[in-house]
């Protein structure tokens, strides 16, 4: 199936000389949408990726997580931006372009044996992904690799990020 032609493509979004990948299109196309899953799940299970939990951010990771996470019988546990986790949290802030941000987990979702797998729908520059992932370490986790649907090639996020596996459905 040709993921590329679900995907919209919206230029000058969210600002002048940026050209938006929008998944919605994709998210609306039900045998679209079921390859997507099933083609994550299947490389997973191909690379021997077998996670206790899926980990995916806010909140695109959210969308292709937790099915994933179904398929491959692990947990999920959401990554969100700060306050909006109601219990006890660890913070991890990193570096964005211009300025910083940073993400939570709850304190109790992981344990230091827990192997995990990170999920977004795109990966750009790495940094969220490079966050999570440093976060999961801090925990103790086991960080078995990443998944995502589009990566952003010319914007080299791919480098930063830790020497693992990493899936992607759809390159630009």
């Amino acid at each position: 199936m040709d993921l590329k032609s679900l995907i919209r493509d919206i230029p000058d979004f969210p600002k002048s000389g940026i050209l938006f990948r929008d998944i919605t299109t994709l998210l609306g196309h039900p045998q679209g949408l079921r390859y997507t899953i099933d083609t994550l799940t299947e490389k997973c299970k191909a690379m021997g990726l077998t996670p206790d939990y899926v980990v995916g951010m806010e909140s695109r990771g959210f969308l292709f997580g937790v099915p994933l996470a179904y398929h491959l019988g692990a947990g999920f546990i959401p990554v969100r931006k700060p306050g909006k986790l109601p219990a006890a949290v660890h913070q991890i802030e990193y570096d964005l372009e211009y300025g910083t941000d940073s993400l939570e987990i709850h304190q109790d979702a992981l344990q230091n044996h827990h192997s995990v797998l990170i999920v977004d729908d795109l990966i750009a520059t790495g940094g969220t992904a490079k966050a999570t992932a440093e976060l999961l370490s801090y925990i103790g986790c086991n960080v078995l690799g990443f998944a995502f649907i589009i990566e952003l090639q010319d914007l080299g996020g791919r480098k930063k990020l830790p020497d693992l596996p990493i899936i992607t459905l759809v390159e630009y």
